[in-house]
């Protein structure tokens, strides 16, 4: 059993290094993780940028980043065998948040809730033993009040690790605005969160669904419409706004704004909503503000804006389920794992600052061969 543990560390904005750690040692009532694949969001580019703005759960550096882990259980204490009712061996995701264990929230396994938060995975200072807290790592330790549930582990990891984009989309385009069949939803961005948010409006019985993408996205548009997307627009070439408009005759009850780094899309959002319409907005815009919104038609159209980050617990596990029922082609998805040593590529890849590729979910895989960019 190697006595070190291989991690990328993020110790400035731009700037991933390779250290090793000890291996922790395992008490009763926590466990350690080997990491299998570590999904990446539009929010690891952010803190790779620097561009996140300030938040109390949140250190900025230096981070082992990744909050999105997957993995097998290593070692596990005797007290957290019974409180997770895992074992040695089994696969399972862990959500992001852990809590103080102290408080009602974390009684019911909501650490989002809890008023001591004990942290984030992929947020919190290194210098914190045992120091392994983020999933772009060979092994990651789990604090005693992490929330995680076992997965198949006969599923691909890169099709098991996206619990947490479609946990999103669930969420994001269903529960928090209250999407039922009368209602037309219209999703800006066409990334793997925008796509997930396609299942998770037909989840919820919506009747049309719109999606928004730019040229480069055909093949994602394509994979849309086949997730059941009804009408994709490019909006390269079209008149955003008139278009979805057109196709939904009149607009939308629901928009779901994930389009990252393009702030004017919450004015997309806003004249596509017909009256009382629902926006929600996820896709972050790197703190660059959002210019001319136009707040006379919040007003007189009495629209919800609704800012979402993460998601229930319980739309985690509805992920899960549904990534083992086989219902949709999740492997169409995930597009490209990376090697820990290629981190930094796999960030840049998803945020679409590697000439030639466009990918959809990319993960951090330890192990994987290595990648070859273009150039």
């Amino acid at each position: 059993m190697a006595g070190t543990v291989r991690a990328a560390v993020l110790v400035k904005p731009q700037t991933l290094v390779a250290r090793e750690f000890a291996r922790p040692t395992i008490g009763p009532d926590d466990a350690l993780l080997r990491i299998e694949a570590c999904g990446i969001c539009g929010s690891d580019y952010e803190q790779y940028e620097g561009a996140q703005p300030p938040h109390e759960d949140y250190t900025p550096y230096p981070v082992v980043p990744g909050h999105e882990p997957l993995g097998v259980i290593e070692e596990l204490g005797a007290r957290a065998r019974q409180r997770w009712d895992v074992r040695e061996g089994d696969r399972v995701a862990v959500r992001s948040g852990y809590g103080c264990g102290r408080c009602e929230a974390c009684a019911r396994w909501e650490p989002r809730a809890c008023p001591k938060r004990g942290g984030t995975y992929g947020y919190t200072d290194v210098a914190k033993p045992p120091h392994l807290w983020g999933g772009y790592a060979e092994h990651m330790y789990l604090s005693p009040y992490s929330v995680l549930k076992k997965m198949d582990p006969r599923l691909p990891a890169g099709v098991a690790v996206m619990f947490n984009p479609l946990a999103a989309g669930l969420s994001w385009a269903g529960s928090v605005p209250g999407t039922g069949p009368g209602d037309r939803v219209v999703i800006l961005g066409a990334g793997q969160r925008g796509l997930c948010c396609v299942i998770g409006a037909r989840a919820a019985g919506a009747r049309q669904v719109v999606v928004t993408g730019l040229s480069r996205d055909a093949q994602k548009l394509a994979l849309a419409r086949e997730l059941g997307a009804d009408v994709t627009v490019d909006v390269e070439t079209e008149d955003v706004v008139a278009r979805v408009r057109e196709a939904t005759g009149g607009g939308a009850e629901v928009v779901v704004d994930t389009t990252p780094y393009a702030p004017q899309s919450l004015n997309h959002a806003v004249a596509i909503a017909v009256r009382k319409g629902r926006i929600v907005v996820a896709g972050l815009k790197g703190q660059r503000p959002t210019r001319e919104l136009q707040a006379d038609d919040v007003i007189y159209k009495e629209l919800t804006i609704r800012g979402v980050l993460s998601m229930p617990v319980a739309e985690t596990f509805r992920a899960i389920e549904l990534i083992e029922s086989g219902r949709y082609p999740f492997e169409k998805m995930h597009t490209h794992s990376f090697p820990l040593e290629q981190a930094e590529d796999a960030i840049r890849a998803l945020a679409g600052r590697v000439a030639g590729v466009n990918p959809v979910h990319v993960a951090i895989v330890p192990d994987a061969p290595r990648v070859a960019l273009p150039g």
